[in-house]
């Protein structure tokens, strides 16, 4: 009896010991789940995008993104069921790729075809790559619906801004990275038919944050709906309407601050009439943009207006230009 006695007391004190022992496991996951999401707050609150997105000197924040935007993986590897980590590193990726891998590849001289392709075709990884994260954000925020959205076949008829009424308005940001992002990888991926069919629902996400919010970040939306219209993807033989429409809305709510804008707007109907003028007109809006006007927006517009430049120096690549 004695003997039976000694067992359950070790029996019960080696319990006691896995039973500490998996709450502080526990508590150690917790405590570690916690510094992530205190660390993703100041990332994702401004603290970190902020500081990138006010610095006027590319070539620097080209070099730190990298080892950011990694810390955003690692982060993840932690703690992968955080929504707002998941869009922090799928926007951060989004603006790695754009501005740093796929525009410095379209401004290369025709002498390095080959690299251009090289880098074009990883630009459009990395786009695909942050899509992905902003997606199993916003699977996680609405389970089964969001990736039947994504899924599901196109059909003629169907609204598809309709089929997201499932979104809520405060996941704005969720749909507008998922569109950034799907609609840049498009522009990278070029004659993929496999992507471009899939623009409408990217699309129709932007449209959502419209009904919404028609003033949404300053006019970014818009200024998405400029570049798509201006890709051709859309059958409206009206879109050349639509587009300016578009743009003078985004103008208006950015002030005329973002140089990026002018662009988008060129490139879209400038080019397309083949106006050069309206389009050297742009140009020189886009440059003419103060750089202290808009502190958050000081890196778009340095790089926009680097474009801008090589656009200018370039436009006989556009324009059937007669030999003075």
């Amino acid at each position: 009896m004695g003997g039976m006695r000694q067992n359950a007391g070790r029996c019960g004190a080696r319990g006691l010991i896995l039973c500490l022992a998996s709450v502080a496991v526990l508590a150690g996951c917790s405590i570690n789940r916690l510094a992530v999401r205190a660390v993703t707050g100041v990332l994702t609150g401004g603290g970190g995008s902020g500081a990138f997105g006010r610095d006027d000197d590319p070539e620097l924040v080209a070099s730190a993104l990298p080892f950011a935007l990694k810390l955003y993986e690692s982060l993840l590897d932690a703690d992968p069921k955080n929504p707002a980590l998941l869009l922090a590193t799928g926007s951060a990726f989004t603006m790695y790729a754009y501005a740093f891998i796929q525009t410095p590849a379209d401004l290369l001289p025709d002498d390095q075809i080959d690299r251009q392709a090289s880098e074009i075709a990883r630009a459009r990884k990395l786009l695909l790559r942050a899509r992905e994260y902003i997606f199993r954000a916003l699977e996680l925020k609405y389970p089964g619906r969001f990736m039947s959205y994504v899924k599901h076949q196109l059909t003629e008829g169907v609204d598809l801004v309709k089929e997201l009424s499932f979104v809520e308005r405060s996941d704005a940001d969720y749909l507008y990275w998922a569109a950034a992002s799907w609609m840049a990888a498009v522009s990278a991926a070029q004659f993929d038919m496999s992507l471009i069919v899939t623009v409408p629902k990217a699309i129709a996400m932007v449209r959502k944050i419209l009904s919404w919010d028609d003033a949404y970040g300053a006019g970014s939306a818009h200024d998405l709906l400029v570049s798509y219209y201006g890709s051709g993807i859309d059958p409206d033989p009206n879109w050349k309407q639509r587009a300016r429409e578009h743009y003078e809305r985004a103008i208006q709510l950015s002030g005329g601050n973002k140089a990026g804008m002018y662009l988008s707007y060129a490139m879209a109907v400038a080019v397309a009439d083949q106006d050069v003028e309206s389009f050297k007109a742009l140009i020189g809006k886009a440059l003419a943009v103060d750089l202290s006007a808009a502190p958050d927006s000081r890196l778009e517009n340095v790089i926009a207006q680097r474009r801008a430049r090589w656009l200018l120096a370039n436009i006989d690549k556009y324009f059937l230009l007669e030999e003075e």
